[in-house]
């Protein structure tokens, strides 16, 4: 299916089938003009999202401005191990979102597994008198990736930052890397948008890293 344009108007729109519409502008095209906007000093910095080693790869090759940065999911389900040394290797900085697995998620399911109850993430949380949640952040802390939890409450926001008191064991960091599942792990896959957006040509997660 052609792709339709409906930039600068609602964040998803959707055609009259109800499926999400998608742009065909190439990733490309729109990075060149991030680096317009560096040009006038109004921009400190510019990175990506979501972008898979390919992708980075071309950005590489056709930009002028390497990437700062490359925000992507990144829990124990989904540790993106390989990603992170790709990113390393081209001085690129990985934000972890959904550091959590994002429990609050809407559409998780009863049966879903969840990260903040996984027995041996609790018990390892238990040894250093932590939450299951300072444990997984800083996880993320020891592998020298950028983390941004979600909270927004006063408390947990206070306890999410509270995690530069103690340090995780090579063991411990062994056993919360066990629980990545690779692909089966991502949960912000994009899919519940449609076949518009997953069988698009740029659809980011068909790679192995």
């Amino acid at each position: 299916m052609k792709s339709e344009r409906n930039e600068g108007e609602e964040k998803f729109p959707k055609n009259a089938a109800g499926e999400v519409l998608v742009s065909d502008v190439d990733f490309v095209e729109t990075y060149l003009g991030l680096e317009d906007l560096l040009k006038t000093s109004k921009v400190k910095s510019i990175g990506v999202s979501n972008f898979n080693s390919q992708q980075i790869d071309r950005i590489l090759k056709e930009a002028t401005v390497k990437p700062v940065v490359n925000q992507v999911e990144c829990h124990p389900y989904l540790n993106q191990t390989k990603l992170i040394e790709f990113c390393r290797q081209k001085d690129i900085v990985v934000t972890a979102y959904s550091p959590l697995g994002s429990p609050d998620r809407p559409w998780a399911k009863p049966e879903d597994p969840s990260l903040l109850e996984e027995p041996k993430i609790k018990e390892i949380a238990k040894k250093y008198n932590k939450s299951s949640a300072q444990i997984l952040i800083r996880f993320q802390v020891e592998r020298g990736v950028a983390v941004i939890p979600k909270s927004v409450t006063k408390d947990r926001i206070a306890s999410n930052i509270n995690v530069f008191d103690f340090q995780l064991t090579p063991e411990d960091l062994a056993t919360i890397s066990d629980f990545d599942r690779g692909h089966e792990g991502r949960i912000i896959h994009l899919g519940w948008n449609g076949p518009n957006v997953v069988d698009h040509k740029h659809y980011p997660f068909k790679t192995p890293f």
